[in-house]
């Protein structure tokens, strides 16, 4: 293993604070990895880790240098970056959205990696905060304000949001033409990721967003979740128009209240900061704008 090799390996061992999770990533034996990084620190003569039952830490001396190696291999993954598709190669690892996934990036998907022969992709499906770096995740996409971070976001477009039931539920409690008429109504509670609180409801009233609050009966975190439960009849409840727009066709959900219509949803890309982006992210995100703008409005 060379000094950039194990370079790689020490900044890996230091985001999945885990000898084993960073071995795994970079198809090592822990054993090789747990000694590679011995020698390193016998070379330098510091720690440069602290090893507990749980994970592992960096020193003081250890962090100096993992800050020193993130930017030397970001040097170089730039400079190798510049030579054509044949140089953009290893894992990328995504979060998305599991609808957004099997929607709009699957289909697009074959096209990507025959571009690009040597990459390939992992592709995690949630909505819940990751932290990028401790997780090894190269970038998520996500859905809705974002909080601050350190993380560099780029906005890929907005998407409209309705208000969707299903037949059987608008039958049950009628359809609601001014919100108040939504006296008597349900909704599907959804958690906020970032609050742990039930999201309420918006609604545009001239040009200023009122929020309103609903009785549920089921609350969950998750839009998979969600969709199944509005189909269903379980109450009202707001997303993206592109998430619902083949049920609507088909006739599973019927949009309400499209003069009161929640406010758009931002839809971003993101992912830590210039000094470590690899070509592979690069050119994913550069995909990401390729296919998803033309869906969503700017």
């Amino acid at each position: 293993m060379d000094r950039f090799d194990t370079m790689r390996l020490f900044t890996r061992v230091v985001e999945r604070r885990s000898f084993t999770a960073a071995a795994a990533d970079l198809g090592l034996p822990r054993s090789s990895a747990t000694a590679a990084i011995k020698q390193l620190e016998e070379r330098l003569g510091v720690q440069l880790l602290r090893r507990t039952t749980r994970h592992v830490t960096t020193t003081l001396d250890g962090e100096a240098y993992y800050q020193r190696c993130i930017a030397i291999l970001a040097d170089i993954e730039d400079a190798e970056g510049g030579f054509g598709a044949h140089e953009v190669h290893g894992r990328l690892s995504v979060d998305v959205n599991g609808h957004m996934a099997r929607t709009f990036l699957l289909p697009e998907l074959p096209a990507l990696l025959a571009r690009y022969p040597g990459l390939s992709v992992h592709i995690g499906e949630g909505d819940r905060l990751v932290d990028l770096v401790r997780e090894g995740v190269d970038c998520v996409i996500r859905a809705g304000v974002l909080p601050d971070s350190d993380l560099i976001v780029r906005r890929l477009g907005i998407a409209r949001e309705i208000t969707v039931a299903s037949p059987d539920y608008l039958e049950r409690h009628g359809v609601p033409r001014t919100l108040d008429d939504l006296a008597g109504h349900m909704m599907i509670g959804f958690l906020s990721s970032r609050t742990r609180q039930v999201m309420p409801l918006e609604f545009t009233v001239d040009g200023k967003v009122r929020e309103v609050v609903l009785p549920s009966r089921v609350t969950v975190a998750n839009s998979d979740t969600s969709a199944a439960l509005v189909r269903l009849g379980f109450g009202l409840f707001q997303a993206p128009k592109l998430r619902y727009a083949d049920d609507i066709e088909a006739g599973r959900l019927v949009e309400v209240l499209p003069d009161h219509p929640p406010t758009p949803t931002p839809i971003s890309v993101l992912y830590p900061p210039s000094r470590q982006l690899s070509p592979r992210v690069r050119v994913f995100v550069d995909w990401l704008v390729e296919i998803l703008g033309p869906k969503l409005d700017s």
